[in-house]
């Protein structure tokens, strides 16, 4: 009788190893794998290499931050990889990518930096339920009608109306000027800036578009002179914008204000200040160290990678820790479950503060701020998402 009964419990054990092993019992952390992997595409060669390279290291610091930490799902205790691939700037390289990171079994992807970039590989993702959290700007990536896509920053509409807000309200100010570098992007946001100038009832009087190249601006310079036009909005490259400046030295018409995108706040541009009467700039990708925790979040990242942040890192770094977080919720990296999770929280982002998107999937929380440029730095002067 007792050898019977041993046989009995020792089949049913052996019955229970088999079905833990083949995952058919449930229980914490089941179908939660071992390792989860979050892909990052942005370009890691050429022109643009320093900013992706930045963005890349937000998402790797905060993975080894939460490896260490001891990253757990559903109770499980899982490690994070990142899966880093080079979408070089362009877009037909991009949805390569895309597919690559599909197949290398991402759950999500950072990525990317250029909107025609992310705009061409959204439907990649789209097909695969891969949340595709990008910095790009164009407001078109979200209007591909998509429930992957989502913006870590504002559009370029809210920073076209911060421009003409801000230039329409420079005391003094009746006669604008509007000039642009002849891409989609520049165009765009000169016309969205022209637009709320406009609406604000101020006067465009001069109306310009250049190409990328142009450094000889003498007869623009007489053109705003003769026009006596008090705030240039610029959407030119910042070397343009140099020689822009210089011409109006040269005809002795500096009591001017300009008044410019990302384009122009660099510190090429710093070689300017003091040619006229203010140079100011809007960026919808704000400084990490204008934030409360930004200033850790610095020091961190210099401690880690020997060099100062570059451009977004702290957006890339908080979009991982919103991604985690509902990676967590979901208790699944199931990339639909996870994506569901990423549409309805409002995610922990440590230097930023705090992380959600509206239906269309532009992020609820971004502010578009306004830099003054004093002596060889760019200061903030405000900052909001209403403008």
């Amino acid at each position: 009788m007792k050898s019977a009964m041993d046989r009995r419990h020792f089949s049913h054990h052996l019955l229970v190893s088999a079905l833990l092993a083949g995952g058919l019992l449930t229980g914490c952390g089941s179908g939660v794998p071992d390792t989860i992997k979050i892909g990052v595409a942005q370009p890691l060669s050429g022109a643009l290499a320093e900013l992706g390279q930045d963005l890349l290291n937000g998402v790797t610091l905060a993975v080894e931050e939460l490896n260490k930490q001891g990253f757990k799902v559903d109770g499980k205790a899982v490690k994070l990889e990142v899966v880093a691939l080079d979408d070089k700037a362009d877009p037909a390289t991009g949805k390569a990518v895309a597919q690559q990171l599909v197949d290398a079994g991402v759950v999500a992807v950072i990525g990317n930096l250029n909107s025609g970039v992310s705009i061409e590989a959204a439907p990649v993702y789209a097909a695969a339920n891969v949340a595709q959290i990008a910095i790009s700007t164009n407001p078109r990536y979200t209007e591909l009608g998509f429930e992957t896509t989502l913006r870590m920053v504002a559009n370029d509409n809210l920073q076209a109306r911060a421009m003409g807000a801000y230039a329409a309200g420079l005391e003094g100010a009746a006669r604008y000027a509007v000039v642009d570098e002849g891409t989609t992007y520049g165009k765009g946001l000169a016309e969205g800036a022209a637009k709320r100038l406009k609406e604000l009832n101020k006067e465009v009087t001069v109306r310009q578009s250049f190409d990328g190249a142009t450094v000889a601006f003498d007869e623009l310079a007489a053109q705003l002179k003769a026009d006596n036009t008090d705030v240039v909005v610029s959407m030119l490259n910042d070397f343009q914008a140099v020689a822009l400046l210089e011409a109006l030295v040269k005809v002795g018409h500096t009591k001017v204000h300009l008044v410019g995108g990302d384009t122009i706040k660099t510190t090429n541009m710093t070689k300017a200040a003091g040619l006229i009467n203010q140079i100011s700039s809007t960026s919808p990708v704000l400084n990490a160290i204008e934030f409360g925790a930004g200033p850790k979040f610095v020091a961190s990242y210099q401690d880690r990678f020997n060099q100062p942040v570059a451009y977004g890192a702290h957006y890339s770094y908080d979009s991982t820790y919103v991604l985690t977080g509902a990676i967590r919720a979901a208790k699944s990296a199931d990339r639909k479950k996870v994506l569901a999770a990423l549409r309805s929280l409002e995610g922990y982002a440590p230097v930023t503060g705090t992380m959600r998107w509206d239906a269309k999937g532009e992020q609820s929380f971004g502010a578009v701020g306004i830099y003054q440029l004093r002596g060889a730095e760019w200061k903030l002067r405000s900052r909001s998402a209403n403008w």
